[in-house]
């Protein structure tokens, strides 16, 4: 077995929390000195630097949440002046303003870091040829698995997102045996390839990929490894934290290795947010241990997952990711991309054609993610009036389309179509089997 950095990857546990506990107490006085917004939070609690001694006193710390990064848009969170930051990313929010990260070099460094050892996790090496299908741009995607590839010192193709006919192109006449995508469109390009007459190991050299940004089961991944005789590695991460490389799994499927010496993962407990120990399922919270640009202590992510430590065959001994399974508020990933229930209200509320009356079906057919969205019709306007509601689905799927960055299908219906409510509107039915 083959290691990127094996002697942080398989430290001991004890080396281990002298490294983050060294690095958590510089980390906590470098926020309170450079970061306006937590330095308040702290204020409040009356806690100083000092009273952080170890990793053990994580937990006297207080949360950082999304809101806090919308509040301080666009660089109220950055603890380096503009001139440090070489790179800004950004997510989709709940409202108009983008959820804003600033990198320094170093972070980039490390990110890259993280992420070839991701991609040595996937079966690559310095002899790999990568191929990039990740979006490149404010999404972390493209950009994160580029660098690590490169860090590897391996091959990159930059082939980013689309043109799938071309994808299946430079696959073929380049030989990547690695690719990185997310899951759904892996098992898109095998069916083009199928289609095609493309063979695994014959014209497609794939051995490996590393597949992420939304959700998907062990069944995808057996389906994915069968047809195109590959290593499926499961990948998170998170524009605030880092990009894709904060954790990711290995051949043998234990959970996903969490780089630990620079990221420091936590299982809270949804509604009291007190820690829970190794195997139980909570909403998982991240601290950054070295990042420059925009740190960030307890970052509540929102994604439900569980923490084991249990040894790995491939030696590492890094805590362990379990798979994602929910999430503590109401974004959908679909197709990678982050979508609130009030970006698409904000669409609806500028069409006089409809009403606010809507509900969101999300399934999973032939292992794609699809959006339905379901909106009832102003009463001024009568389903029989085809052209006219056609006109208007047409319209309202475009406004969608550039609201959301991702495709829907509307369906329009009749006034007082669309279940109501007495309490919380149940806006949302998911079918996806995770």
């Amino acid at each position: 077995m083959q290691y990127f950095q094996k002697e942080l990857e398989t430290m001991s546990a004890d080396q281990k929390k002298v490294l983050q506990s060294e690095r958590l107490v510089k980390m906590v006085k470098y926020v309170y000195e450079n970061q306006k917004p937590y330095r308040a939070k702290m204020d409040a609690m009356k806690l100083k630097p000092e009273d952080i001694k170890s990793i053990d006193d994580i937990y006297k710390l207080p949360f950082t949440v999304k809101q806090d990064l919308r509040d301080a848009y666009p660089f109220g969170m950055m603890a380096r002046p503009r001139r440090d930051l070489v790179r800004l990313h950004a997510s989709s929010a709940t409202t108009g303003k983008l959820t804003v990260a600033g990198y320094t070099m170093n972070d980039i460094d490390v990110w890259g870091e993280c992420a070839a050892r991701s991609l040595v996790m996937a079966g690559a090496d310095e002899e790999s040829i990568i191929h990039v299908a990740y979006g490149y741009g404010l999404f972390t995607g493209g950009l994160g698995m580029h660098y690590g590839g490169e860090k590897l010192g391996a091959c990159v193709v930059p082939a980013s997102a689309g043109n799938t006919q071309k994808q299946i192109q430079l696959l073929t006449d380049f030989g990547a045996d690695i690719i990185c995508c997310t899951p759904s469109y892996i098992i898109y390009l095998a069916e083009e390839m199928e289609k095609m007459g493309l063979k695994p190991g014959v014209d497609i050299k794939l051995k490996g990929g590393v597949f992420g940004a939304e959700a998907w089961s062990e069944g995808m991944r057996e389906d994915i490894e069968r047809r195109l005789g590959l290593r499926a590695c499961d990948i998170y991460g998170l524009s605030e934290i880092a990009g894709p490389g904060v954790a990711c799994d290995c051949q043998y499927k234990t959970g996903m290795h969490f780089q630990d010496d620079h990221f420091y993962p936590e299982i809270v407990d949804v509604d009291t947010l007190e820690p829970l120990p190794y195997g139980e399922s909570g909403e998982l919270v991240i601290t950054t241990l070295t990042k420059e640009g925009m740190p960030l202590l307890r970052y509540r992510t929102r994604d439900i997952a569980s923490l084991n430590a249990d040894p790995c065959p491939c030696g590492r001994t890094t805590i362990k990711l379990n798979k994602i399974t929910g999430r503590s508020d109401d974004m959908l990933i679909i197709r990678g991309v982050n979508v609130f229930p009030s970006q698409i209200e904000s669409v609806l509320l500028k069409n006089a054609d409809i009403q606010p009356h809507y509900h969101i079906n999300v399934d999973r057919v032939n292992n794609l993610d699809t959006m339905e969205i379901v909106v009832e019709l102003s009463p001024s306007i009568s389903v029989d009036e085809v052209a006219h509601v056609e006109e208007i689905r047409k319209k309202l799927s475009s406004d969608m389309a550039s609201a959301l960055s991702v495709s829907a299908k509307i369906t329009l219906v009749p006034p007082g179509t669309v279940a109501r409510s007495e309490g919380k509107a149940k806006r949302i039915t998911d079918r996806r089997k995770l």
